[in-house]
C-alpha cells in the first residue's frame, strides 16, 4: 500500500500512548457533512468503526477509530470554533511494500499525518484471507466489502460467540455454520442445541432445520438413548452422588470398586484383556444398585453385628432410586437397544455424521432432557467426540468442531459445584482437543459465568451486542491490551453485528454477519401481535398431556 493510494489527509496526531492514540480532524472535515471521496467510495472522515493510516517518515500504522468527540475553542476575536478529535486503536503496521503485519513495534509521534483508508487499502490487508472463500458478512464501515475469516485459526484453536439475549447469537451461529458447509463441504460439526432452535418439528410433526436437510443429522437425545455405561466414572458421580453429602467420599470409593468389578466381568465375556474404570463397555446398572443396597443392609453373625458400611448409603440409594423411577431418565438409565457393548460403534457413527445418512452437522437436541442432567449429557457428547478422534488414526484428516450453545449452563466458572466432573471434561477438550482434531466453539450470553479456563483457550472472539458493564469488562480482559478499548463499541452494535477479535481475522473487525437462510427458531415472541390477534381458547387437555409425556411441539 503506497502513500499515494492513501491520499486523503483527515487529521494529525495530538497524543500517543502505549495503548492508543488521539488525533485532531482538520477543519475542512469538521463541517456538518464531513464526506470524503476515495475512488468510487464516499465515506465519513474518521467515523467510528472505520480504519485510518498514520504515517510519519518510514512508519505506517493502521488504526481503528473507536471514539469521536468535539471541543470548543475561541480565536483572537472571541469567536467560538469547534475542534473534532478521534481516538485510535493501533492494530498493525504497514510496510513500504504494502504488507500488513499485526501488532505495532514502531509508534509515530504527535504531529504525524492521519489518512483515510478506502476499499482498495482494506482489500490489500484482507486479501490473503479472501483466498479461503469463507465469507461470513460485510464490513460495517464498507458495506460492499465481504469479509472472509481464516478457518484454520477459527476452528483449529477454539472460538467464542458472546452476546446478550436478543443480540443475534443464534443468527450468528446459524450463519457461520451455513457458510462453513458452503466453503468446506467435508466439514464435521456437532452442535449441542439446548432449546431446539436449529432443528425442530412443526405442528404437523415434520422436521424443520436451519441447515440443508441433506446435510444435517438430527438426534433427539431422549429418543436416541445415551447409555449410562458410556459415561466416565466422574460423570456417573455427578449423576448419582451429591458431593455436598457428608458420606460422598465413601459413596464414590465404593462405586468405583463395584463398577470396576462389573466391567472386569464384561471384559472377560467380550475378550478384552484389561479395562479401566472409564473403559466404555456395558455393565448392568441394576447390579450396581443391588450391591450398594446389600452393603447398606449387611449384618453378620445372625444379624447381631452390623456390616462395616451398614446405613452409610441411604442417601445414595434414595438418589439412585429416584433417577431409576423417573421416566425422564429412561433414555439414559434404561436403554432398550444400546444395552450391550457392541452397540457403541453405531452410536458413534451417528454422532460424527457417518451413519446411514452422511451429514456435515449433527444437531443433538437437548431441549427435552431434564435440566438437571443436561450438563452431564453435554459433557458425554463432548467426550465421545474427543475420544473418537483421540483413537482415530486419521484424526488430522477428520477434524471435528463441537458447538456448545448456552455453554455457561454446563461449563460454569464456579468451582466445586455439582457438575465439577462435567466441567473438567469440557476444559480438558479445550486444553488438549486441538492436538487430536477436536475444537470447541462456545456460545454464551454471560461470559462472566463461563469457565475462565475455557475462554482462555479461545483464540478468536465473535462479540455481539453486550451492554452489561461486568460482561464488557470481562471481555476486555480476554483480548490483547491494545484492543481492550474496542469493547466500548459492544453496546452500540446492531442485531447480528459483531466485533471480531483474535487470530481468525487479520485485525479487529466490525462486521454485519449475513442473515441466515433459513433462520433458526429463535425469534422473540411477538407480544403485540399475540395479544391483539392471539387465540381465544387453548386445548388445555393437550397441554397437560404433552407436559405429562414430556413432549414438546
Amino acid at each position: 500500500m503506497s502513500e499515494q493510494q492513501v491520499s486523503i489527509l483527515i487529521g494529525y496526531l495530538s497524543e500517543v500512548r502505549g495503548d492508543g492514540m488521539d488525533a485532531r480532524i482538520i477543519d475542512e472535515h469538521c463541517n456538518e457533512s464531513p464526506l470524503i471521496q476515495i475512488g468510487d467510495e464516499s465515506i465519513l472522515a474518521g467515523h467510528i468503526g472505520s480504519y485510518v493510516v498514520v504515517r510519519q517518515a518510514n512508519i505506517g500504522v493502521l488504526a481503528l477509530v473507536f471514539k469521536m468527540w468535539e471541543k470548543d475553542r475561541f480565536d483572537s476575536s472571541d469567536t467560538r470554533q469547534t475542534e473534532r478529535f478521534i481516538s485510535l486503536i493501533p492494530v498493525g503496521e504497514l510496510q513500504a511494500n504494502g504488507v500488513f503485519i499485526r501488532g505495532v513495534r514502531h509508534y509515530p509521534t504527535p504531529g504525524a499525518k492521519v489518512f483515510a483508508v478506502g476499499i482498495n487499502e482494506i482489500n490489500a490487508i484482507f486479501s490473503k484471507f479472501r483466498d479461503y472463500n469463507f465469507f461470513i458478512g460485510q464490513l460495517s464501515s464498507h458495506k460492499d466489502y465481504q469479509l472472509s475469516l481464516d478457518p484454520r485459526a477459527l476452528f483449529g484453536r477454539h472460538f467464542a460467540i458472546i452476546g446478550q439475549s436478543g443480540s443475534g447469537k443464534s443468527w450468528a451461529v446459524t450463519s457461520l455454520i451455513q457458510n462453513t458447509i458452503k466453503a468446506m463441504p467435508k466439514s464435521h460439526i456437532i452442535m449441542l442445541d439446548l432449546h431446539g432452535e436449529y432443528c425442530w418439528k412443526d405442528q404437523d410433526g415434520l422436521l424443520q432445520s436451519a441447515f440443508p436437510e441433506s446435510l444435517v443429522n438430527y438426534i433427539d437425545a431422549m429418543a436416541m438413548e445415551m447409555p449410562y455405561w458410556m459415561m466416565t466414572y466422574a460423570e456417573l458421580v455427578d449423576l448419582f452422588i451429591d458431593r455436598s453429602d457428608k458420606g460422598a467420599s465413601l459413596q464414590m470409593s465404593y462405586m468405583r470398586e463395584v463398577i470396576a468389578q462389573l466391567k472386569r466381568k464384561e471384559a472377560k465375556d467380550i475378550g478384552l484383556a484389561e479395562v479401566s474404570i472409564d473403559t466404555p463397555i456395558y455393565f448392568p446398572l441394576i447390579e450396581l444398585y443391588r450391591q450398594f443396597k446389600a452393603a447398606n443392609e449387611e449384618r453378620k453373625e445372625f444379624g447381631k453385628v452390623l456390616g462395616p458400611m451398614f446405613g452409610q448409603f441411604d442417601e445414595f440409594l434414595i438418589r439412585m432410586q429416584s433417577r431409576l423411577n423417573d421416566v425422564r431418565y429412561d433414555f439414559l438409565l434404561k436403554p432398550k437397544t444400546r444395552n450391550n457393548s457392541a452397540s457403541m460403534a453405531d452410536l458413534l457413527r451417528q454422532f460424527v455424521g457417518l451413519g446411514t445418512k452422511k451429514a456435515n452437522i449433527t444437531v443433538v437436541d437437548l431441549s427435552s432432557v431434564p435440566t438437571d442432567i443436561r450438563p452431564a449429557i453435554s459433557a458425554q457428547v463432548g467426550r465421545l467426540a474427543y475420544e473418537f478422534n483421540y483413537w482415530n488414526p486419521q484424526r488430522r484428516d477428520f477434524p471435528i468442531t463441537l458447538i456448545c450453545e448456552e455453554a455457561h449452563a454446563y461449563i460454569p466458572r464456579e468451582k466445586g459445584g455439582q457438575f465439577e466432573g462435567t466441567k473438567k471434561m469440557m476444559e480438558r477438550i479445550a486444553k488438549e482437543g486441538r492436538k487430536y482434531g477436536v475444537s470447541i466453539g462456545v456460545v454464551s450470553q454471560r461470559p462472566t459465568e463461563l469457565s475462565e479456563t475455557m475462554l482462555s483457550q479461545c483464540s478468536s472472539f465473535i462479540c455481539l451486542r453486550t451492554t452489561n458493564p461486568d460482561d464488557q469488562a470481562y471481555i476486555r480482559g480476554l483480548v490483547p491490551e491494545a484492543e481492550g478499548d474496542l469493547t466500548d463499541i459492544l453496546s452500540s452494535l446492531g442485531r447480528g453485528e459483531a466485533l471480531i477479535l483474535g487470530e481468525a481475522a487479520p485485525l479487529p473487525t466490525r462486521v454485519q454477519i449475513y442473515r441466515p437462510n433459513p433462520e433458526p427458531k429463535s425469534n422473540d415472541v411477538d407480544y403485540f401481535t399475540g395479544w391483539r390477534e392471539g387465540p381465544d381458547d387453548l386445548d388445555v387437555e393437550e397441554i397437560v398431556n404433552l407436559w405429562r409425556t414430556q413432549t414438546r411441539k
